[in-house]
Order: C-alpha cells, then sequence, then structure tokens
C-alpha cells in the first residue's frame, strides 16, 4: 500500500469503517465543541473557513448521518467511544443518542457552469439553489437508510410552524413523496447544464421552473431508534463553495441566511475566496454580503483563532492523534509493533563531534580575547550560563549549547558597555547598564548559531514537526509522510526505525522546498520572492553574534495603520498577502502590541522557516513599511 501519510484519507479510503479507525476526533472538539456559538452552529447559517488541508472536508464526511449512526451502533471500540464523546460535545449526539441528520454535498461538481448560462442572474441562481435543496434531501436519505435499519416508510419530515401547506408541495411529509419530488427536480435541472446547448428561457421543463424550496419548508426529520421515535436537525454541508462564481456564491450565501429558515447549512470554503480584509482580520471588512457576522451568520475559522498559543498545542495533540491512527496502515512499521509515532522521532538533542567542539571553544576565545572581555567576566557569564542550564529541564543541556550562550551574552555585554570610558590606572571590566541574563531565548539562539556555523540540527521531534504545520492538518500529513518514508526504507534495510535529528532535519527541509517550488496559485511567484526575501533579512539578523532578537526573526512587523490604510485600496500587494495566507506561506496577526505601538505581523509560515532554517518561534520580528513589502514582492 502507497504511504498513507501523503494521500487525503477521504479520497482513498471508501469503507466506512477503515475511515472511521483512522480519523481523528480532535477537529470536531477543537473547533466546534470549543466554539462560544456552539448552540447555534445548527440553527444560524454558518461558514467555515480554512486553509487546503485545514481538515474541512475530513470533518464534514465524520459528521455526515451514516457514519454518526455507524458509531453510535458500535460502542464496543474504543476508537468509536472516542469518536462519539467528540460529536457529543460537538452538538451532533444528545443523550447518547443522534440528534442531527447532516449530509455533505461536494460543490466542485457542474454547479460554477450554471453561471455561463445565458439567463438572467436570478434565474441561475434560483437553478442551482433547486438543484442543491434536491441533492441535499436525496442525499439525507441516502444517510437515514445507509444502515439497512430502515425504509423510507420509517423516515418522516417534520414541517416548520406555518409550512405545513408549502411541505405538500416539496413531496410531502413522507420520504417516498419527498424522493420522487426531488428526484425530478435533479434530473430537468440537470438536463439544462448538461446540454451542450443552453434551451431558451421559456422552453425550460417545468419541474425546473416551478418553486422547490424544501429547506424552507423542513424544521426536524423523525426516525425511529431502537423503537422510540427520533427527532433530527437537518444539516446540510455544502463542502468547497469557493468553487462557485464569487457573484453566484454571494447570491446563494444571501438566499442561505434567510432567517425564517430551520435547515442547518454549513458553507465549508478555503481563505483565497475572501476578501483580502477578511483574510487579514480586519475588524471592519468582517460584515460581507451585507450581512454581519454574529448576527446573521456564524464564522468558524479553522485557522488563526485568538488564543495561538492554546490553538497551537491543541493542534499538537490532534496532530499526534492522527499520526498514531495512521501507523498500522504501514506494514513495515505495524510489523515492528510501532505504535507511537513520537518514538519514532525522537527529541533526544543531537551532539556535534569533538572536533567541531574544539572549533567552538576556539572561537569562543577568539571572541572573548577581540572583545576585551576580562578573564573574571568570563567566568561570571559562564556561571550565569551554567545556573541557567543546572535550572532548566533536561531538554537540550549539551556542552556546546553551554559555549554558544557564552558566546552570546560575551557580544551583548561588549554592546553595552561599548559607551564606557576605560580607566587608565585599572582593568577595564565595568557593569553593563543592563544586566546579562541567560535563559530560552539565548538558548534558543545559541541552537541557532550552532545549526548555521556547525550544522547541528535545529529542527527535529514532533512538537517541532507539529509547529511547522501550521496547525494545519494535511500540511502535517506531507511533512510526517516524509519522515514516515525514510522509516520504512530503514526498516526495510533491516536498521532502527527512529529518525536521528539530523535525518528528520534533511528529510523536512527537502520537503518544505519542495513544497514552496510547487506552489501554483495566483500571485506565486511574487508571494514566493516576498517569503524568500523575508527570510534572509531575518536569517541576517537572527545570525548577529549578540542575538538581539533572543530565538532569532521569522515576521516583519508593519504598523497597524499602514495596513489598515492598504486594505482600503486596489493595491497588489493586499493581494498577494491574501494569497500568501490562504495558502500558507505567511500568517498574520494583526493588533500586537509592543513598544507603545500596534503593529501587524507577518510571519513566515512554518514551512518556509524550516527551508530556510529559521526558528519556530514566535514574537521576533524586523520593523518594516508597507512600501518595502511592495519591491520585496516585484
Amino acid at each position: 500500500m502507497a504511504n498513507p501519510f501523503l494521500r487525503r484519507a477521504t479520497e482513498y479510503i471508501r469503507d466506512d469503517a477503515s475511515f472511521l479507525a483512522i480519523v481523528s476526533p480532535s477537529p470536531l472538539t477543537t473547533f466546534l465543541a470549543k466554539h462560544p456559538r456552539r448552540d447555534d452552529l445548527f440553527d444560524v447559517p454558518v461558514r467555515i473557513v480554512g486553509a487546503p488541508g485545514s481538515g474541512k472536508t475530513m470533518l464534514a464526511t465524520l459528521a455526515e448521518f451514516r457514519l454518526v449512526e455507524a458509531i453510535m451502533r458500535d460502542q464496543t471500540s474504543p476508537t468509536n467511544r472516542d469518536l462519539a464523546s467528540a460529536l457529543d460535545q460537538a452538538g451532533f449526539l444528545r443523550d447518547g443518542r443522534p440528534s442531527v441528520a447532516a449530509v455533505r454535498l461536494p460543490m466542485e461538481s457542474e454547479y460554477r457552469d450554471f453561471w455561463e448560462l445565458p439567463y438572467d442572474d436570478g434565474v441561475k441562481t434560483k437553478l442551482v439553489l433547486w438543484l442543491l435543496q434536491a441533492r441535499t434531501i436525496l442525499g439525507l436519505i441516502r444517510n437515514l437508510t445507509a444502515g439497512g435499519r430502515r425504509d423510507l416508510d420509517g423516515i418522516r419530515f417534520v414541517p416548520r410552524e406555518g409550512a405545513e401547506t408549502r411541505i405538500e408541495d416539496y413531496g410531502g411529509v413522507t420520504a417516498v413523496g419527498m424522493q420522487d419530488r426531488a428526484l425530478r427536480v435533479q434530473r430537468a435541472i440537470s438536463s439544462i447544464g448538461a446540454g451542450l446547448v443552453a434551451p431558451r428561457l421559456e422552453d425550460l421543463p417545468s419541474e425546473a421552473t416551478a418553486p422547490y424550496q424544501p429547506f424552507e419548508a423542513i424544521r426536524a426529520i423523525e426516525i425511529d431508534w431502537d423503537g422510540e421515535p427520533l427527532q433530527l436537525s437537518p444539516l446540510a454541508m455544502l463542502d468547497d463553495v469557493h468553487a462557485l462564481h464569487p457573484m453566484q456564491f454571494e447570491q446563494i450565501f444571501v438566499a442561505l441566511a434567510r432567517r425564517e429558515i430551520k435547515f442547518g447549512r454549513w458553507m465549508m470554503m478555503r481563505l483565497d475566496a475572501l476578501s483580502p480584509g477578511t483574510v487579514l482580520q480586519s475588524p471592519e471588512n468582517l460584515e460581507t454580503h451585507n450581512l454581519k457576522p454574529d448576527r446573521d451568520f456564524i464564522n468558524v475559522f479553522m485557522q488563526g483563532r485568538e488564543d495561538r498559543t492554546l490553538e497551537r498545542r491543541q493542534f499538537r495533540t490532534m496532530a499526534a492523534d492522527m499520526a498514531n491512527r495512521y501507523l498500522p496502515l504501514v506494514q513495515a512499521l505495524k510489523t515492528r509493533n510501532a505504535t507511537q509515532f513520537s518514538a519514532l522521532v525522537p527529541t533526544q538533542p543531537p551532539a556535534i563531534s569533538d572536533a567541531k567542539y574544539r572549533d567552538l571553544l576556539s572561537a569562543a576565545e577568539r571572541d572573548q580575547k577581540r572583545l576585551g572581555i576580562t578573564t573574571s567576566r568570563r567566568a561570571s557569564i559562564d556561571a550565569l550560563v551554567a545556573q541557567y542550564i543546572d535550572a532548566s529541564p533536561g531538554y537540550d543541556r549539551q556542552r556546546e549549547v553551554a559555549v554558544a550562550m557564552s558566546r552570546i551574552l560575551m557580544h551583548r555585554y561588549a554592546n553595552r558597555v561599548a559607551s564606557v570610558a576605560p580607566s587608565l590606572f585599572e582593568e577595564f571590566d565595568p557593569e553593563p547598564s543592563t544586566p546579562l541574563k541567560a535563559g530560552p531565548g539565548v538558548a534558543e539562539a545559541a541552537r541557532l548559531h550552532l545549526n548555521e556555523d556547525y550544522g547541528r540540527p535545529l529542527h527535529y521531534g514532533l512538537e517541532n514537526l507539529c509547529d511547522a504545520s501550521n496547525e494545519n492538518a494535511e500540511l502535517f500529513l506531507q511533512l510526517a509522510g516524509t519522515l514516515v518514508a525514510r522509516m520504512e526504507t530503514r526498516a526495510i534495510r533491516g536498521k532502527q526505525a527512529a529518525l536521528p535529528a539530523e535525518i528528520q532535519q534533511e528529510a523536512l527541509r527537502e520537503k518544505a522546498r519542495e513544497i514552496m517550488d510547487g506552489w501554483s496559485f495566483a500571485y506565486a511567484r511574487r508571494v514566493r520572492a516576498l517569503v524568500d526575501a523575508m527570510a534572509r533579512d531575518c536569517r541576517a539578523v537572527s545570525l548577529l553574534p549578540n542575538a538581539r532578537l533572543d530565538a532569532g526573526a521569522n515576521a516583519f512587523g508593519i504598523p497597524e495603520g499602514e495596513i489598515r490604510a492598504l486594505l482600503e485600496t486596489q493595491d497588489d500587494t493586499a493581494s498577494i498577502l491574501k494569497f500568501a495566507v490562504a495558502h500558507g506561506a505567511i500568517v498574520v496577526q494583526r493588533d500586537y502590541g509592543q513598544g507603545s505601538r500596534n503593529w501587524c505581523l507577518i510571519e513566515l509560515s512554518g514551512i518556509v522557516c524550516l527551508a530556510h532554517g529559521l526558528t519556530l518561534k514566535r514574537g521576533g520580528f524586523l520593523e518594516r513599511r508597507v512600501d518595502q513589502l511592495a519591491t520585496l514582492s516585484a
């Protein structure tokens, strides 16, 4: 079997049981269960937005009723019990029974073609709306009968108050009537879009032009569950609505946002379908289609939430869970009883050779002499470093890290006393204006310098792998997949499957460059030029001897006012930033307060940091202006 990490589960696994065995429940708990408006997600229109690979399709597939029922019917499996718990937290279950009948409707088929038909926009929109509703009804009936536990006679559609008469126009309350009418509508409208020549408006089939809006008439669906009636809230999950024409999407969005509709509707889309202001999270740009978020619809962003530390921590848990579920599908590792992915990417700190260590010591002595650091001052700096390392956790306490930290502190000391006039009568060893400190930032800077000067690996271990993925599930699986390919090769050759740090970094850096070279979205060339130039500037500052930004820089800080002004223009720079965010080249953090000013941080993504050997730690940035972004991306 091909490496499962390098393929989407929703594309190559067709058997429900196999899919449930590897799918992680974490997206349900991360994005839905903890949403502040969780209780409204099945009543108000929901726009679920994420970058390609963020898990939108996986989430929608898992939430379909046929899978929910399969999970609830087999609670002997620990995997199913975990999934059931997540479904309950996300609102798909109530009192141990399903409460939602959901169906996923892919939008990548012929829907956009309808926008090219020679009719008024209103006619084209209604054709697509009615086709969507017909296919939703058919999809729901398929899901409700998929387990073989009920037939059409065991399904009843419950009208909303005041729509008892209207529902008869759409097939009545029986599944047989609903299915028959939906099939006729689908057949009639599909024939219009599939024809070589569009029929004249007056020649359109009556089934295609007659009003068909079951979403506005249906409130619930009633089925039998273990001998008792059970009412379910219907939910249509329209996946990849960004495939629609922008004007077509806007009109459909407005139509589905009508408040009298009691039928749940989720629209799942990529970031690049939104305006630059929305993608860059400008508050005044979040209102869309003349509708206001939180009042007329709910946004669920699958990336870029406010608590970024929590987001990163939650993703690490989700990613580890996914990797552990995929591992049994790799036969060479399964036969060796490899069940924990973290054990295959150990975080054991690497050590440089004795020869390189001697070179490092010599370099430190040369720095001390050139900077005029006294023996007693060097001893106090070494003592500061030793005190930090002794008090820090067991992670990376190798001897070379201590020496590299001392080199950085010696340069900081020299800078801080540079303005002090030397004495003619005593040894020049003044106290710095700001006391020296040895902390995690200096330690991370030391590791960055060791990576550059001595080839000591910087990026390795599960946490670095997760952080480099920027909370994107598909990207994580791609990076993990390239490591798994190396593990397989080693296992087949009789070697230990676990990868040493240097092999991990080599594989990850190679894959990151491959991903960047493969970018083919709008403005990809200019996005690549921008992030490469940003990375060069960040490297230059990060590798300064005094490491003035501690762990280093991986971002530009643009004055917030300049970004707001940019988003009010039609400048290409705004579009470049939008597509860079949407396709995982950068991450934007608005209103970042530092130094009595507010900044818009434009952070390089984990992939770019891997490719250019930059830190994955957040917070270090270089101050720049908007016009410099335009120059760098030219």
